[in-house]
């Protein structure tokens, strides 16, 4: 079910994903034919619940499958104009793609500025200067934790130093996996906000993977809604926010979804009828 009236330019696709499916042990089909693209400079939001599949979709493009067993079994990755196929994520990083995972996961034992030094690929000590004051730019609060340890660092930091650090590969695709999850409504709207500036000034397209439909429609301009692993939705974020199945199910409309009655929940959403 696609929404009309998107109102992005006619930049050159730079992700896109074509009947994408994916299987965890040679047995559990976690994604079905997903397709999906993302423009040079596009900020897109992929929204669907816990287990919906959105996560999966961020692995089958950045190469982390494997390590979970899983892998692509059907449709096409690309990735500017580059089949990527079984191209290992090493190489995917080096192509310009950045994953920020679920969680976090900075290096708890290290300072953030080695957190940002481990993640630079390259060996111009000027260029690694430039990129460092770059990311203090857009997070002025990792100055002032210097000297701590990753470890210690608020969530909110983690986050920061977390997006921060896959800044350091210079990437053209920046993709961030519940970059809200945990953490206050002040540091979502921070964070947000600085992310949406990233977008705007480096011209650097983000995909963005969020439970938080609110937060996110706020930000971008065009998502897409997963659901048991197939896109049931997709168009501009306004139209989103006024589609009263968007509006019910995701942004806490009148008829608030009762989330302990899973089964009545997903059999209400008109799309899967």
């Amino acid at each position: 079910m696609s929404q009309t009236g998107d109102t992005r330019g006619t930049a050159p696709v730079l992700l896109r994903l074509s009947n994408v499916e994916v299987v965890y042990d040679k047995v559990f089909l976690a994604i079905k034919g997903v397709s999906l693209e993302i423009r040079e400079g596009d900020m897109v939001a992929l929204l669907g619940a816990n287990g919906a599949g959105k996560s999966t979709t961020l692995k089958s493009v950045s190469g982390l499958l494997a390590p979970e067993r899983g892998e692509v079994t059907r449709g096409h990755i690309e990735f500017a104009g580059r089949d990527l196929g079984t191209m290992p994520a090493p190489q995917r990083v080096h192509l310009g793609i950045a994953h920020v995972l679920e969680g976090r996961r900075v290096f708890g034992h290290l300072t953030p500025e080695e957190n940002l030094i481990a993640a630079y690929r390259g060996r111009d000590q000027r260029r690694y200067l430039q990129l460092r004051d770059m990311v203090y730019g857009y997070f002025p609060r990792l100055v002032e934790r210097a000297k701590s340890k990753a470890g210690y660092l608020s969530g909110g930091e983690q986050q920061m130093l977390a997006i921060g650090r896959a800044l350091m590969t210079e990437p053209k695709l920046l993709m961030l996996d519940e970059p809200s999850l945990g953490l206050s409504p002040l540091f979502v709207k921070e964070i947000f906000g600085i992310i949406r500036t990233i977008n705007e000034k480096e011209r650097m397209s983000v995909l963005l993977v969020e439970q938080n439909a609110v937060a996110a429609l706020n930000v971008v301009q065009h998502a897409y809604v997963v659901d048991q692993g197939r896109i049931v939705m997709e168009g501009s974020a306004a139209l989103l926010r006024q589609n009263p199945d968007i509006q019910e199910f995701y942004l806490g409309g009148s008829h608030a979804v009762d989330y302990h009655n899973v089964k009545h929940y997903r059999r209400r959403k008109r799309w899967l009828a």
